[in-house]
C-alpha cells in the first residue's frame, strides 16, 4: 500500500523531472547569437549577423524597440547600415537577450595624381559616408562634386575640400 511518504516522493521526482525537461525545452529553444559581438564598434557598414534557431531580425536605435527595421532571415546575413548607434535582438521560438553595436562615421578622402595634366588628380572616397567635395584652383571655388561611398571621380583642381554630404 502507498503511503503518504511515497505519495510526496512521486509528486517530488515528477515536479522536479517537469522543471527539468521545461528548463531544457528553453534553452533549445533560445535563439544563439554568434556575430556580432556585443558592444561591437567599427567603421564598417556592412555588419555579419551569425545566429542560430531564429528567422528574424529587429534593428532599432532605441532599446525598446518603438520603430524597429524587421528583415526576415538566414544565417550569414550582411545588412549595410548607416553610421550610428544601434540595438538588436533575433526572435525564433524565443526572442535572445537585447545586444548593441556602434558604426562610426569615418571620412577619408584620399588623392591619387592623374596622368591627365599637371593639376589632375583622382579622388577618392575611402570613408563610409558620401562626401561633398569642393574643388579650388588658386583658392577660388571652381567646382562641387558629391562622391558615393568607394565612387572615384578624375579632377582638376590645385585644393579639395571634403565633407559629410548631408542630402
Amino acid at each position: 500500500m502507498i503511503n503518504k511518504k511515497h505519495i510526496i516522493a512521486i509528486d517530488f521526482i515528477l515536479l522536479v523531472g517537469s522543471l527539468l525537461l521545461v528548463a531544457g525545452l528553453v534553452s533549445y529553444a533560445r535563439p544563439l547569437i554568434i556575430a556580432p559581438i556585443d558592444d561591437l564598434v567599427t567603421t564598417e557598414n556592412s555588419i555579419l549577423f551569425e545566429f542560430e534557431k531564429a528567422s528574424l531580425i529587429l534593428i532599432d536605435d532605441n532599446p525598446e524597440f518603438t520603430s524597429p527595421q524587421k528583415i526576415n532571415v538566414e544565417n550569414n546575413l550582411v545588412i549595410n547600415l548607416q553610421p550610428g548607434f544601434y540595438y538588436w535582438k533575433i526572435v525564433g521560438a524565443l526572442p535572445s537577450e537585447i545586444r548593441e553595436f556602434t558604426i562610426k562615421s569615418e571620412i577619408n578622402l584620399k588623392l591619387k595624381k592623374s596622368d591627365s595634366g599637371e593639376d589632375s588628380y583622382q579622388i577618392i572616397n575611402a570613408g563610409n559616408l558620401d562626401l561633398d567635395v569642393d574643388i579650388l584652383q588658386m583658392g577660388e571655388i571652381t567646382g562641387n562634386i558629391i562622391l558615393k561611398v568607394d565612387e572615384e571621380k578624375e579632377v582638376s583642381g590645385t585644393e579639395f575640400i571634403g565633407g559629410e554630404n548631408e542630402n
